[in-house]
């Protein structure tokens, strides 16, 4: 059966995920974090994808993230690339290519699940064993979620202002969102549909993105259909 085309849809949060060819290292130094940021914040402004979480890691990079158009965010991704790639490859002084296939996202319905995939992607390096504070971790936008710094390649999103009416109250919430150890079953859920690119949401989330796409946006339920109903359809160390 043929893959269905990516899923993207305009003004939705995505969560991307970019991993490394055969989990090779992708940043080896902090000049290498610096210049996929630089240029991660340049692509966004051009092509209008509010970044709204990230988590650069050793060998993979997850993104959250609200594009303008249907285009925006595959035209983001592939001019990071552009840059970035040729860039690690000279100063690395190898060839081929730096990824594992193309990207991963997957459409998310931010009511449930916007801050829960904000705080799986911020906690990457604490499950990696990189830090036991998230808010250390110098790569991912934690800091700025929870006032430590403030972070010019966020644009928060307005599940975040609701947390609280001032700054402090928004990053006391956020800390002790934090502060909330998700569950196993959070994260499955977040990595099987980013994986496959099947949109995560409640079941009237689903229909209502279905009915606006006009396509399905999730698997078909398995076995075999009735005949009157017709046709149904870790690496431990480097983080998830």
């Amino acid at each position: 059966m043929a893959r269905l085309p990516r899923l993207v849809v305009p003004h939705q949060a995505h969560h991307i995920i970019q991993r490394g060819n055969n989990r090779q290292a992708i940043f080896h130094d902090d000049d290498d974090y610096r210049a996929f940021l630089k240029w991660l914040r340049e692509a966004a402004r051009q092509f209008k994808v509010a970044v709204h979480a990230y988590v650069l890691m050793p060998n993979h990079l997850h993104l959250l993230a609200s594009p303008a158009d249907a285009t925006g965010l595959g035209r983001m991704m592939q001019w990071v690339g552009r840059y970035y790639v040729p860039y690690f490859n000279h100063k690395y002084q190898r060839t081929g290519t730096l990824w594992q296939g193309r990207y991963r996202a997957t459409v998310i319905d931010s009511e449930r699940y916007f801050l829960t995939c904000s705080r799986y992607i911020e906690l990457n390096p604490v499950r990696a064993d990189l830090v036991s504070d998230p808010a250390t971790y110098p790569w991912s936008s934690c800091a700025h979620h929870t006032g430590v710094n403030s972070d010019p390649y966020i644009t928060d999103h307005p599940l975040f202002w609701r947390l609280g009416n001032t700054p402090f109250e928004r990053e006391a919430a956020y800390k002790g969102l934090m502060e909330q150890a998700l569950t196993s079953e959070e994260m499955q859920s977040l990595q099987d549909a980013t994986y496959k690119g099947w949109a995560l949401g409640s079941e009237q989330f689903m229909k209502a993105l279905e009915r606006q796409v006009q396509r399905r946006v999730q698997p078909g339920k398995r076995g075999r259909p009735r005949k009157t109903a017709g046709l149904s359809e870790t690496d431990s160390k480097q983080g998830s």
